[in-house]
């Protein structure tokens, strides 16, 4: 079956909270990301809070693999750009002209840590939530139809590329077309999926456009659901909390 999203179905306690809680959840982990002094303390945070609410929610196994893949980039980067190029005494080896500098490895050991926690918190809070269910609980804070529209394509976007790319390609391997092979081979079987990519993206906007008119997407007034999202008193109190600890974060860093 087609993925629409990064949401991993399941019943636990942390599949079953209002999406709101969970919202407050992820900006918690963004103040932890870059309000902590040290990334440490930042790495601590991860390990214990967002891994612990992953492992609550029985999705640890694949939040944790998908953020070490969505880090590898970043980090392959930042420790390379960083060590080189930042400066310092301390050398710890040098290419050619370069010096690589241990005061440049630790500024992108801090860089790392904090974009993996925050990545850490938004795949938390993405793999937990549906999207329906968002953007209904969005509804009924009164947040915009054309705003919620946007939350939720973004939270779609990433496995619709991947369907869309993985059926262009099966679709060019029964015409002949060779995709298999070395890196180089792989790297010019890219460039046939430009073109089908964009023109099929456009195709879906308009096809997606003309399905929520259709549904009165853009009409006026309250709108009723089959779905109920539940919402309790403690997790409203919670919420509060949470975007306290979060403020407390970010001032804790900024004063």
């Amino acid at each position: 079956m087609t993925q629409l999203s990064l949401y991993i179905p399941g019943v636990s306690p942390l599949h079953q909270l209002n999406p709101m809680t969970k919202l407050c959840l992820m900006i918690l982990c963004l103040g932890a990301a870059f309000g902590f002094p040290s990334p440490y303390w930042v790495l601590a945070f991860y390990l214990f809070v967002t891994m612990g609410l992953a492992a609550w929610g029985k999705i640890s196994k694949q939040i944790l693999l998908l953020n070490l893949k969505l880090i590898t980039p970043f980090f392959l980067s930042l420790f390379i750009i960083q060590g080189f190029f930042f400066g310092g005494d301390t050398v710890l080896f040098t290419f050619g002209s370069f010096r690589y500098t241990l005061e440049g490895m630790q500024v992108a050991f801090d860089f790392t840590v904090r974009i993996f926690q925050a990545i850490g918190g938004m795949t938390l809070f993405i793999a937990s939530t549906r999207p329906d269910h968002l953007m209904l609980a969005l509804q009924g804070k009164g947040l915009p139809h054309q705003a919620m529209y946007l939350v939720v394509t973004t939270m779609q976007i990433i496995p619709q590329f991947q369907n869309k790319a993985q059926d262009i390609l099966n679709a060019q391997q029964a015409r002949g077309l060779e995709t298999q092979g070395n890196f180089l081979q792989r790297v010019k079987s890219l460039f046939p999926l430009i073109g089908p990519m964009i023109l099929g993206s456009l195709i879906d906007i308009e096809e997606r456009a003309i399905a929520l008119e259709s549904r009165a997407f853009s009409r006026s007034g309250p709108k009723t659901s089959l779905t109920e999202i539940i919402d309790t008193h403690w997790q409203r109190y919670l919420r509060y909390l949470l975007i306290l600890g979060s403020l407390v974060l970010i001032l804790w860093r900024v004063v």
